[in-house]
């Protein structure tokens, strides 16, 4: 019963972060250690099913938890309380580090060149994803969902599709890249909307079709980094720690592009690292457990 628990608290985390853009569902799901069984249960779903679903559907119930019940209560805590809750979260990252250092601790990897530099490359490509608005502009333009078709359909479970790639990526913000495609606002609105019980009949085959994607993309990513870990491990691991130290930066940055300007103040400071260390600690405890 406890590691039940455990587990919808780990995925209820998990649903949060994939909220909000800068920070990265999979980037919480290892430092929360739970990142490996997880891409082996979805790789090797009908191996085992009995064991997976036992594994996924505590996860699954706290990702969907999260989702209704924090879209609003995060959005408005970024914005009341933006520093206090970027440091919450930026401690979550933080306090999951010992246990990625030990995946690469004693490796002969620590002495090759091409490590740190599979690390230097993940490390910037977080950054690039980071400073995304500057490059392009901000002029992206957001989806539309008034004039629904086929193409709009298919359009919806490709990015599903993509979403679920970068949500399983740690360091990648799932909700960063909806974000630059312009379906992050349609997408959190059609959320918020279903949870009301309102304008049922669209917004039931729009999340359908996205859903149908993000469970696709799931499954070929989880394929792909389960041939990384099996061939490659110390190697991915390298490429791993650049993602989750890149998303240090990249979550208040995020943060910053989200609100435009973030005031300063002594007490949200302190507050702010009381929050940080609160996050640290439960950062490392979840990934303890």
């Amino acid at each position: 019963m406890k590691k039940t628990i455990v587990l919808m608290i780990k995925g209820f985390i998990m649903g949060i972060a994939n909220i909000i853009p800068g920070v990265s569902g999979g980037t919480l799901a290892l430092t929360l250690g739970i990142y490996e069984n997880f891409i082996n249960a979805i790789s090797h779903f009908f191996t085992k099913i009995k064991e997976n679903i036992k594994f996924l559907l505590p996860i699954g119930i706290g990702i969907l938890l999260s989702i209704a019940t924090m879209s609003s209560v995060i959005n408005s805590s970024f914005k009341n309380f933006p520093i206090p809750t970027t440091l919450f979260f930026i401690g979550l990252v933080v306090g999951g580090l010992p246990l990625l250092l030990k995946k690469v601790k004693g490796s002969k990897e620590l002495k090759q060149p091409a490590s740190y530099l599979i690390f230097l490359i993940t490390f910037l490509l977080v950054i690039l994803l980071a400073f995304s608005e500057e490059i392009f502009g901000g002029g992206l333009v957001q989806a539309n969902f008034k004039n629904l078709n086929v193409l709009t359909y298919l359009k919806l479970a490709l990015v599903g599709m993509i979403a679920a790639a970068t949500m399983i990526i740690p360091g990648v913000s799932g909700s960063l890249v909806l974000m630059l495609l312009g379906f992050y606002f349609p997408i959190l609105k059609v959320i918020k909307e279903l949870v009301h019980f309102k304008n049922l009949n669209p917004n039931f085959f729009i999340a359908l079709f996205f859903g149908i994607g993000i469970l696709i993309g799931i499954v070929l990513i989880a394929k792909l980094i389960e041939y990384l870990l099996q061939k490659f491990e110390r190697k991915t691991y390298f490429g791993v720690l650049g993602f989750i130290f890149a998303s240090i930066i990249a979550i208040p940055v995020a943060v910053y592009h989200e609100l435009g300007t973030i005031e300063f103040n002594i007490m949200q400071l302190i507050v702010g690292l009381i929050f940080l260390i609160i996050g640290i600690f439960v950062g490392y405890r979840l990934g303890d457990e």
